[in-house]
Parts: structure tokens; C-alpha cells; sequence
């Protein structure tokens, strides 16, 4: 139902400026917070759209249209937030802040495509928290910031006074905090948010909010969260987990993920902020270990711990997706459907099947159960793949064009799925080029379905193998892929052992002494590896040839390709 705000209201006037808070006709049936989030969960993020600066369609993502909100309620997905970055829509100044009117029509407009499609909806002020309204800035106008905030939010509210209870507002994304005093600002930006809504009719003062601490940090919010005194709102406390960095945005060599110490870290540090804050409703707003660049076993098994465990605590997840990550906007498609799979049994509390992998950090091979690898050249034989089946059994296994595997073509026994040779070979042999090959749906007895990938691979090679470091710009040297279009890391070091980068990291295990970190140090697109012009610039700083050892997938002994960058 769409209920639209009525000319006629009271005149409410801030910084000098009065506008007309709204009265809206209908009912309001409020929602607890705990209710409203206990309806929205799952949750996807449509990122890098409205947020994007300076406008939507500057990033990576086209303008939204109505049927992405088909796809995510297609996968599962019980609401959307919709983070919105005003910054560069505001038409004046101090002291009234005007925000172009179209702008606020269109994020009304994009809220209307979910909630037509009964998706609940999160919305917010996003990238503002760094462009204007950072408190932790040294010289901060901590006064002219709660101004701004107070007007924007102001005449977000008026806008969006009328939408239904199903529309929750966020104060501001991830505001920047390192201290105490950071901290208590952040709590005055809350409260700043409360009182401007509060002021644009009386559905605002009803609605669902979520509040943020520093950086929507649980250690920081653990801290230095206190809410404002006297909420009327139903609010809720929200976090972001991206934890932890190394594994998450494929860091120093970090692929690997899932033993009892990292699954405890995990319960830990969701456990400060349950542990400070009981009886408060849980948003986790975003989390994410990005599909591009994760090893998948580890990944599944990642979300599969975080999303469980958040479950037990009764918090909502929101999975953040950025227009790489998750679903192809192009195509309708989810990049990963194990990840989805996984999130939608997870918060159901079903357990869940998963791919086993390595988890030993001292290990010097990678295993991983989400592939079938074969090496160019060697004999087909049977490949048992360790499986870890959380009290579920085996039920089926299916191409990708949807063809049931006979019952001799694998066996399944209590810790692990075998693939019989036969079934392999009636894809590849020694000789078959290199490549992906088949990708077979495994289907259990509950819980998320899961892929296991054919590939035929063999080690890559480079289109040249040294240059001279050009100071400037990234160096994209061809390579021809063998088996998964992917880099697992990169080793950078110089000819006397010396670390380009990040030296403590010869105290981690072999598989991350001397890596760089993806998008940092280095990257791959299309048919290219990538040196990226930060690690150029450390070669000529070091005035040192530097070996650049290009890791693939499977990570086994010799699956990698070596690169020459001289000063």
C-alpha cells in the first residue's frame, strides 16, 4: 500500500528554516524493532547505487530499475537497505542545507520498488560520514556537522514521513571514531538523527530505527555505544562484520578459513556487543567475504559460522553487495548461489552440508573441496573430496544442465563424497586442454545445496616475464589462464630476501609470508594479472629488483609464475 504525504501539516522550523511536518492518512501499525527485523531477515544490500558518489550510476552499478527487487525476492531475501549518499545532492548550504528535491523523490521512488514487492526496507545516510560528517576529523565543526545532519534528516523524514512501518531509517553508516571522545560525538550524531525525524510528523516518531557506534564497529560500539536518553523510537543496535580483514579481502596470502579458533573469534566478537547490550535487537546492516577473490570451501564455510552464529544471537543479517560480489544486476543471476543458499538456511536454523578445506595455518598446500582438480597430463582416477555433512545426508548430484548422476558415478560415505573415475573421465582425460569443465550441484537431505567444479588444469603462463617499473599506473601483464580464471595471492620479494611489503608477515605460516593484499598490492581482470602502481612505486622506493610470484589455484607446490620488476 502506498501512502502519500498530505500538503496540510504543522510548520516546524530549524536553522532558520520552516517546513511543513507531515500528516499522513491511513493507520500506522507500529512494530517492535525486534519484530521488524524479525521480518527482514535475510537481508541483501543494494550498494553502489544510491550511495555511489557523486551520483547513482557513477560507480560500477547502472541506475536500479523495479525488477532487481524481483531477482532478491526470487533468491529469498525478506528485505533491502538501501544506503543513500546525499552529499553531493544538497542545492545550499548553512543555514538551510537544501537537498534537491528530485533527489529525494527518486530514493522514495526506489524504497516504493521494494516495498511493492513486500520487502522491507533499511535506509540510510551513507558515504556522508567521511565526506561531511566525520567527528573524528581533526578541527571537526562538531557544530556545523549536527546542523547538516539535522536538516538532511529533516527533510528525509518529511519525504518518506507516509511510508508504511515496514521502512526503517539508519542514522549514518559507519561513522568514523579511534577514541572515547569520537565515540561520545557519534552517540550526539544519534541523537541528533531522533530529534530531526521526530520533528516531521508523528509515523517518524513510531517508526524502526537502527543506531550506530564507531565505524559500526562491534569493539567500538562495545565501548563507547550509549543510546540517546529517552528513545521513543523502537531502535535497534547496528553492526558490520568483515572479520577477519586478511580473509575478507584476500590479504597476505589469507585463503584458508575455519578452524576452532577462528569460528571462536568470530562468537567473541559478536559476543560484545550481545554481551553489552542484552535485550537489544541485533542488525547486522553489512558482512561480506567478497565471491572475486575468496577460496569457496573456506567462504561457504565462513558465512555458513557467521550467519549461524549471528542467528543464535536473534540478529538479522544484510549481506552487503556491491554489483560484483552477489547478484549480477545484468542477468538476474546470483554470482554464488552457495552463498545465498547457505544465508537462507542459516537464518532458518538448518544446518548446513559444506565442502571441507585446509585450516591449518601452518600448512603449506591448500586442499579444498569445492573442486575436482586434474592435472594436464596425469591419469584420471577417483578423487574423494572430504565433506563435512553437519547431520545431513547426500540426497543427489546434477550438472549444470540439470542431469541426475547415476548412483555408480559416486559413492558417499560419513566424512567424505568419492567421484569415480568413470564419471571424471567422461569429461577429461590426460590430454584435455585446460579449463573448467563441468560444475555439479550436490543435494542434501536439508540445508543449503553446494557446487563441486571440474577443472582441468595445468600451471599458467605469462605474456613476458620482466619489465622496468613505470612510476604512474598499473602494470597488466597477459596471462594464459590453465584451469580457474583466478589468483590465489602474490609473493613479492626482493633478490636479497628482503619483504616489499609488510615484513611482519614472515611470523605468519608459508602460505602468507611475503603477500601483498588484492587491490593493493596486486589484482587480475579479464586475461590479465595485475602489479597494482602502489607496489610500483615500492619497487623503485627500494631501488631493488623484486620477484613478483604469482600464485593460482589449486595452491600446490609449482602451480605459480614468476615476474621480474626492476627499478
Amino acid at each position: 500500500m502506498k501512502l502519500r504525504v498530505s500538503t496540510a501539516g504543522a510548520l516546524v522550523c530549524a536553522l532558520g528554516a520552516c517546513r511543513t511536518s507531515a500528516q499522513c492518512n491511513g493507520t500506522f501499525n507500529a512494530l517492535s524493532a525486534a519484530d521488524f527485523l524479525k521480518a527482514a531477515n535475510p537481508a541483501w544490500n543494494l550498494g553502489n547505487t544510491l550511495d555511489a558518489i557523486p551520483d547513482e550510476g557513477s560507480w560500477n552499478n547502472p541506475k536500479v530499475v523495479a525488477a532487481t527487487f524481483d531477482h532478491v525476492k526470487a533468491a529469498g531475501f525478506n528485505s533491502v537497505r538501501i544506503p543513500v549518499t546525499y552529499t553531493h545532492h544538497f542545492t545550499s548550504e548553512s543555514p538551510d542545507y537544501q537537498v534537491d528535491p528530485a533527489w529525494l523523490q527518486r530514493v522514495s521512488d526506489v524504497i516504493d520498488f521494494a516495498l511493492e514487492r513486500d520487502l522491507l526496507v533499511v535506509t540510510n545516510v551513507h558515504h556522508d560520514s567521511w565526506e561531511w560528517a566525520d567527528v573524528s576529523k581533526s578541527g571537526a565543526d562538531i557544530t556545523a556537522i549536527q546542523a547538516k545532519l539535522r536538516a538532511l534528516w529533516t527533510q528525509i523524514g518529511t519525504k518518506l514521513a507516509c511510508k508504511p512501518p515496514t521502512v526503517a531509517f539508519e542514522s549514518i553508516n559507519e561513522p568514523p571514531a579511534s577514541t572515547a571522545e569520537d565515540g561520545a560525538q557519534v552517540n550526539e550524531l544519534n541523537r541528533v538523527f531522533l530529534e530531526a525525524i521526530a520533528e516531521t510528523g508523528d509515523w517518524n516518531t513510531q517508526r524502526v530505527v537502527t543506531l550506530a557506534g564507531g565505524n559500526n564497529d562491534a569493539t567500538k560500539t562495545s565501548q563507547w555505544f550509549k543510546p540517546p536518553a529517552e528513545v521513543k523510537n523502537p531502535w535497534a543496535l547496528q553492526i558490520h562484520y568483515y572479520s577477519p580483514y586478511d580473509f575478507a579481502f584476500s590479504a597476505w596470502g589469507k585463503t584458508i578459513w575455519g578452524s576452532d579458533a577462528d569460528k571462536a573469534t568470530m562468537d567473541g566478537e559478536l559476543g560484545l556487543v550481545t554481551g553489552n547490550f542484552s535485550g537489544v535487537p541485533i542488525y547486522v546492516g553489512e558482512f561480506d567475504a567478497t565471491p572475486r577473490s575468496t577460496e569457496s570451501a573456506a567462504r561457504w564455510k565462513w558465512y555458513d559460522h557467521f550467519v549461524s552464529a549471528a542467528t543464535k544471537i536473534g540478529a538479522t543479517v544484510a549481506v552487503w553487495d556491491n554489483g560484483l560480489d552477489h547478484l549480477n544486476r545484468e542477468t538476474g543471476e546470483f554470482r554464488d548461489p552457495t552463498v545465498v543458499s547457505i544465508i537462507n538456511s542459516s537464518t532458518a536454523g538448518v544446518s548446513n552440508s559444506l565442502a571441507d578445506s585446509t585450516v591449518d595455518g601452518s600448512a603449506t598446500e591448500q586442499s579444498t573441496s569445492a573442486f575436482l582438480f586434474h592435472r594436464v597430463g596425469e591419469a584420471v582416477s577417483d578423487q574423494e573430496l572430504p565433506f563435512l555433512f553437519n547431520g545431513n545426508t547426500l540426497v543427489a548430484i546434477t550438472t549444470a544442465d540439470g542431469k541426475e548422476l547415476a548412483a555408480s558415478d559416486y559413492t558417499a560415505g560419513s566424512a567424505s563424497i568419492t567421484f569415480k573415475s568413470s564419471i571424471i573421465s567422461s569429461y577429461i582425460d590426460a590430454s584435455s586442454a585446460a579449463g573448467v569443465k563441468e560444475t555439479f550441484t550436490l543435494h542434501f537431505s536439508a540445508g543449503a545445496s553446494s557446487t563441486v567444479t571440474l577443472v582441468q588444469w595445468d600451471v599458467p603462463v605469462l605474456g613476458s616475464t620482466s619489465s622496468k617499473a613505470v612510476a604512474g599506473s598499473d602494470l597488466s601483464i597477459p596471462v594464459e589462464w590453465k584451469g580457474l580464471e583466478r589468483l590465489a595471492t602474490v609473493k613479492m620479494l626482493a633478490d636479497d630476501g628482503t619483504y616489499l611489503v609488510d615484513d611482519w608477515t614472515q611470523y605468519l605460516g608459508p602460505l602468507q609470508q611475503a603477500r601483498g593484499t588484492w587491490e593493493g598490492q596486486w589484482s587480475f581482470e579479464g586475461g590479465n594479472v595485475i602489479i597494482k602502481s602502489a607496489a610500483i612505486d615500492l619497487v623503485i622506493s627500494l631501488a631493488k629488483p623484486v620477484t613478483f610470484t604469482f600464485e593460482f589455484y589449486p595452491r600446490v607446490e609449482g602451480n605459480v609464475a614468476e615476474y621480474v620488476l626492476s627499478p
